[in-house]
């Protein structure tokens, strides 16, 4: 038995797919074919930059582990009460809501738009396209235009076709080059999150932008106040206390930088949805020169983008993937596809399964044995039809055969086949 198991030919990938029935179902997310990463089973999904979240955290968590540890503790002793105790209690759990904004940020999907699995009929587009050549048009006919014109809240706005999703994209949405998905709503796509921010998470973004602002805002006053205490307390000037308290004139100079680029940001987002724009929108296009489609005012604009329902994610990435059974194309280049056996996994019915398998098996056999006396004929062209296609087909079969128990059966077909090449 050892002997045999060691000198059986090794499968090929199709076979080995046809032949693995007891692996287990593939997910959406592990067949997903944009630069996505995904963790716990799928549950969480992050752009392929997912590392820089670390540095971004790290960022926001040390300065108030500095702050809670060293500032809150001057201040207690400073004004001998609880005031230290306060301090520290608050911008910690203001860090940790912090946190949790950054990871419904990073974490979610931002409104992937799925891919289709074939371009749509050009007859399906509409008249009311840019009717252009497109490369991917089939017989030499017009294929898919570019791109074509939809009607929003009145106002004709063009969406362009995507190649690599094979859809036409909503209006807003925009494919992202970094995630290579094209995304609802597009905003931008943000390093220091490592994710696209699209329709599905902006507001998680800009209040993580907006917090992020007040905890500097925080840490900057508390930093002064503990530095205002020691110049009164030992009479000395702002640079003898900064020599007192190092931690204090650190944060205070950390903060003052980074309230620069959150609150920038802040603010310009407060402008983008007063006015309903997308930062995508607002570089590309410039709607203060022509009229934007999509401003409903600035209270309704509040509401939408801050208030409204989020929609639910298009993609489930959990679920299990439909796989067609893979098609066992010959190498011969027949042009025709041999299709493979069809295997039970019913363990209560293992003589059918048997049966089956060796029906199909011989007609698998009979299928490459005619090829092979094809080949021999010389009825196809050499550059198509070579023994090492042959040789590879007649291993698997062999391989497979054994799988199954039946390599007797094979050999004896092996050998009256082998009897009546060599006695034509």
């Amino acid at each position: 038995m050892e002997g045999r198991m060691q000198g059986k030919a090794p499968l090929s990938d199709s076979n080995r797919r046809i032949m693995d029935t007891d692996a287990p179902p593939r997910r959406v997310y592990q067949a997903w074919k944009g630069s996505n990463i995904f963790f716990l089973g799928g549950r969480l999904i992050f752009g392929p930059d997912v590392r820089s979240l670390l540095l971004t955290v790290c960022l926001i968590v040390i300065p108030v582990i500095l702050f809670a540890a060293v500032i809150s503790g001057q201040l207690a002793h400073e004004y001998h009460n609880q005031i230290g105790g306060w301090v520290a209690s608050v911008a910690i759990i203001f860090t940790a809501y912090i946190i949790v904004l950054l990871l419904l940020t990073s974490g979610r999907d931002p409104g992937i738009i799925p891919r289709n699995a074939h371009p749509p009929e050009p007859e399906d587009v509409g008249e009311s396209s840019n009717l252009s050549e497109w490369p991917g048009g089939q017989h030499g006919s017009t294929g898919l235009p570019l791109t074509k014109d939809v009607l929003v809240n009145g106002v004709l706005v063009k969406v362009k076709y995507c190649h690599t999703c094979m859809l036409y994209r909503p209006p807003r949405c925009s494919h992202c080059s970094i995630c290579n998905n094209c995304v609802e709503r597009f905003d931008h796509h943000c390093p220091w999150v490592g994710q696209c921010i699209g329709k599905r998470n902006y507001r998680f973004f800009f209040m993580f932008v907006s917090s992020t602002t007040l905890l500097c805002v925080y840490v900057f006053a508390f930093c002064w106040v503990d530095l205002r205490i020691i110049m009164d307390t030992h009479r000395c000037k702002l640079g003898r206390a900064i020599m007192k308290s190092p931690v204090s004139g650190i944060l205070i100079l950390y903060t003052f930088i980074a309230v620069w680029f959150v609150g920038g940001l802040t603010s310009f987002h407060l402008y983008l949805i007063s006015t309903n724009q997308t930062t995508y929108e607002n570089f590309r296009y410039r709607y203060d020169r022509k009229t934007n489609p999509h401003n409903r005012g600035l209270v309704q604009n509040f509401i939408e983008i801050l208030c409204s329902r989020i929609p639910s994610s298009r993609n489930n990435f959990r679920a299990k993937v439909k796989e067609d059974s893979a098609t066992f194309t010959s190498s011969l280049g027949m042009g025709r596809a041999i299709s493979p056996p069809k295997m039970s996994v019913d363990l209560e019915m293992g003589m059918k399964r048997q049966t089956v398998a060796m029906e199909e098996l011989e007609d698998l056999h009979s299928q490459i044995g005619s090829a092979m006396g094809l080949e021999r004929c010389g009825t196809e062209p050499p550059h198509i039809v070579g023994r090492k296609g042959c040789s590879e087909i007649a291993t698997d079969i062999e391989a497979f055969a054994e799988e199954f128990g039946l390599e007797q059966r094979f050999t004896e077909r092996k050998k009256i086949e082998q009897r009546t090449s060599h006695n034509p």
